[in-house]
């Protein structure tokens, strides 16, 4: 392990204006971020907190260790499989607005697909990793989507759609795909246009533009090399987003706050946060995955270990879906190889958290930390 970075701390307010002295969520912050990029040496880490009468960002350490370049509120992260809750998103649009339903098969919008087992599954089996059991990620040998089409159609899935969840990039990718589809766009347009764009979401990309590639953050692998996303197959539906802390905060403040959008895209959000199965401690969305609230954090912890993310677990339809209220905790973690993500929020209590790394960090780690920093924004609205 290299030196620990000298941390370096920028705070980032917004209205309403709070003092400037510290307080004890700004030093669970700092404690929280100082323990653990010192532990799994992360060089930069931008942390951005929501809670009633509460918009905090802060940043610290360096966007690249080669230059040295100062994580500040332009930094770019790479948020890997948290992309999964934007193409959420964009398929709920399609639904709100009636290109497309759950229910339909891959097939309907997709005659291609018509004669394999993929093609007959559900839009919905497809977007909640329930399709038969799609691996995580296509083989090495599919760069092109004709490629992908071929691989879908020899697929034989090793169980029944719908009764087990594995999760997959294929799965939720031609989900995405298949909704811009019934859109009539690009993925890339659909969701600049009917997501982005309208959440005000003016420093999130799928390609980082020219004009922003020097906030770019570099991500650092095991051995502290440089490191970005490499583009394959369906990575912009399943995990090609790099955003700000700010806006990625700010996506998550809409998932808190939907009734203030538009009636298509409200509903599109709602969409995601339904419940449509439970399985081992935690409920299916799309994309977003719930908990009952309050939970303990052991809890928290079981629903994003190894084994959920890479084996198959039983599944548990609720017909109808569960609806999108309650006292519930909604989270999403993501990774790339040298990236680590992690969000949260509570709707009833309308807190949101968000944690971003330019390197790819154990998962309970990132919920160890997200946990001590929720554990004081709780209390404030308590």
């Amino acid at each position: 392990m290299s030196a620990f970075p000298r941390l370096s701390l920028l705070l980032g307010l917004a209205l309403p204006l709070l003092a400037n002295a510290a307080n004890p969520l700004d030093d669970e912050v700092r404690a929280a971020a100082h323990d653990v990029m010192a532990a799994q040496d992360i060089p930069g880490l931008a942390i951005g907190v929501s809670a009633p009468g509460l918009r905090r960002l802060y940043y610290f350490g360096t966007a690249d260790r080669r230059s040295g370049q100062p994580v500040d509120a332009a930094t770019l992260f790479e948020i890997g499989s948290l992309s999964k809750t934007y193409t959420a998103t964009l398929g709920g649009y399609a639904v709100a607005t009636g290109r497309l339903r759950l229910d339909e098969s891959a097939a309907q919008v997709r005659p291609a697909l018509a004669s394999s087992a993929i093609g007959q599954a559900s839009l919905l089996q497809l977007a909640t990793y329930s399709a038969g059991g799609l691996p995580l990620q296509f083989p090495d040998s599919v760069t092109s989507e004709d490629q992908a089409n071929a691989f879908y159609r020899a697929f034989q899935p090793p169980f029944p759609a719908g009764s087990r969840r594995l999760y997959a990039n294929p799965s939720i990718g031609l989900f995405g795909a298949l909704a811009a589809q019934r859109l009539d766009e690009p993925f890339a347009t659909a969701l600049q246009r009917h997501v982005l764009t309208p959440l005000g979401l003016s420093h999130t990309y799928l390609q980082v533009p020219a004009a922003e590639q020097a906030h770019y953050a570099w991500g650092h692998g095991k051995n502290g090399e440089p490191l970005r996303v490499n583009p394959g197959v369906y990575a912009e539906e399943a995990y090609g987003i790099k955003t700000t802390a700010g806006d990625l905060l700010a996506f998550v403040e809409a998932n808190l706050n939907t009734g203030r959008l538009s009636t298509p895209l409200a509903k599109a959000l709602a969409t995601t946060q339904q419940g449509y199965y439970r399985t081992g401690p935690m409920t299916q969305g799309l994309g977003w995955e719930a908990y009952a609230y309050p939970l303990p954090k052991a809890q928290l912890l079981a629903g994003n270990t190894p084994a959920m993310a890479l084996e198959p677990q039983p599944v548990d339809w609720q017909h109808p879906p569960l609806p999108a209220s309650g006292a519930r905790l909604l989270n999403k973690t993501g990774s790339t190889n040298g990236f680590g993500a992690y969000a949260l929020f509570i709707p009833e209590r309308h807190i949101g958290l968000v944690i971003l790394a330019n390197r790819n960090y154990p998962i309970p780690t990132r919920i160890e930390a997200a946990w001590r920093i929720l554990q004081k924004l709780d209390s404030r609205v308590q």
